[in-house]
């Protein structure tokens, strides 16, 4: 008969046990799904870079090129519920790296926009349209695609920490691109008489193409895949998650309906909007302050996302730790909305603006990786698959709202800070939507 200190030791063995799975779970999806995001993310925003030669070379206005850079949201938007449900029915392996190849192409020809202008017979403001259409479209579904497959491996309770194992590569791609897109530009314009900014966009776009081969290579569908897992490790996997599916909607109806899929939406729109706002216009805000070489503000742009990596990395192991969910969501969106007001309003202070844009930007990053845990906490299955591509897809287009209206207001005022009061705005908006989530439906359950 077992003595009341084996009986004891014997759950505690199992949890490590398990422990030491997810570690392994980990250390095997997450390097490439986060290598995959660094390039999704730096062909998604270094059009914020291109604009500083390109809007000159091109005779672009600010309100065009806000336009142009926002419309990559309406594709995305369009095409984001069919490209997810598609993942889940065809694999995700296949279906990411689809995505990979036709975003890495439609990216690297934003580089032609001139010679595709005058191949269809259009006007370069009308290609430069239409290529970031059909940049959106083509990347629509990659984000949420693996949200989703995320969901096929970690139960609730797991999710942020993975979560922010692959949320790093947004501070993380934007800190490398900013500097690599600065040191491009300026080292290559001129090379073969193209501008800079051309050159960034061709060069920035290639790696996409070639990271889906490596998808196609080492990615597998989910755990029941995975060659590398023993037929109880995948069993432990299978048996967690189907314990936590029991209590969640499984439908695309009752994911439609539900009223916390659509609070989750609206809270992603507000957030959004204050972050791609910010990802788009920090280039031209750190110009405006006095500094022009796109090196040094190439710089000057990887300050916010790198000191953001560690501030996201902290928050979601402190979550993980305490089991809370909300506030360490809530808190972060305050953060990141006063301090983006703080920022404009101190705009001529170059060293404190960016040290208020600092703050800001760890507060904004910080709050992604718990977000991106409440779908899952309240979906599975095929309503899983179509309630992150709404929120994902509706959410989103607040890039198309941050953008315009920094835009808008630089384009009107003369002041591109007028435009960053209202992103700040936003993100105090999210605080109190966040807060108004009722705490149990975001307590991870008990258990493994």
């Amino acid at each position: 008969m077992p003595s009341l200190t084996q009986a004891a030791a014997a759950p505690a063995a199992a949890d490590s046990s398990e422990d030491a799975l997810y570690r392994k779970v980990m250390r095997r999806i997450l390097p490439l799904l986060l290598l995959c995001y660094v390039v999704a993310y730096l062909d998604r925003v270094n059009v914020g870079f291109a604009k500083l030669q390109m809007l000159d070379d091109l005779s672009l206005s600010d309100g065009v090129y806000a336009l142009g850079a926002s419309i990559f949201f309406w594709g995305y938007f369009l095409f984001e519920m069919p490209s997810n449900l598609l993942l889940h029915r065809y694999g995700a392996r296949f279906w990411i790296a689809r995505i990979m190849i036709t975003w890495g192409i439609v990216s690297s020809s934003m580089a032609f926009i001139v010679p595709l202008a005058q191949f269809f017979h259009v006007q370069t403001t009308t290609m430069f349209y239409t290529l970031r259409f059909l940049l959106g479209l083509c990347e629509a579904g990659f984000f949420p695609g693996v949200i989703l497959y995320m969901n096929y491996w970690f139960p609730a309770r797991r999710q942020s920490v993975a979560m922010s194992g692959f949320l790093v590569a947004i501070p993380l791609s934007l800190t490398l691109g900013s500097v690599v897109s600065g040191w491009l530009m300026e080292q290559t314009h001129g090379l073969s008489g193209m501008s800079g900014w051309q050159w960034m966009l061709l060069l920035e776009g290639l790696p996409s193409i070639v990271v889906a081969f490596i998808v196609l290579a080492c990615l597998g569908d989910g755990p029941q895949s995975a060659k590398w897992l023993s037929a109880d490790e995948k069993a432990v996997l299978s048996r967690n998650l189907e314990s936590e599916a029991a209590h969640k909607s499984h439908s695309i109806g009752a994911a439609l309906r539900s009223p916390r899929v659509w609070l989750l939406t609206f809270i992603l729109l507000t957030f959004n909007t204050g972050f791609y706002g910010l990802a788009f216009w920090l280039p031209s805000i750190i110009r405006a302050s006095g500094v022009h070489s796109p090196l040094h503000i190439g710089v000057l742009t990887a300050i916010p996302y790198l000191t953001a990596i560690f501030a996201m990395v902290w928050n979601a192991s402190h979550s993980r730790k305490t089991g809370e969910r909300r506030l360490h969501a809530a808190i972060p969106a305050l953060i990141g909305g006063v301090f983006l007001i703080l920022s404009a309003a101190f705009a001529q202070n170059v060293a404190l603006s960016i040290v208020f844009l600092t703050i800001a930007t760890c507060g904004i990053l910080a709050l992604m990786p718990i977000y991106w845990t409440f779908p899952g906490q309240i979906l599975s299955g095929t309503a899983a698959a179509a309630g992150i591509a709404l929120i994902n897809s509706v959410g989103n287009l607040s890039g198309f709202t941050g953008s315009m209206i920094t835009g808008v207001a630089k384009q009107m005022t003369g002041d591109i800070n007028n435009g960053t009061y209202a992103l700040g705005a936003c993100l105090l908006i999210s605080c109190v939507l966040i807060a108004s989530i009722p705490r149990d439906i975001l307590r991870p359950p008990a258990g493994r």
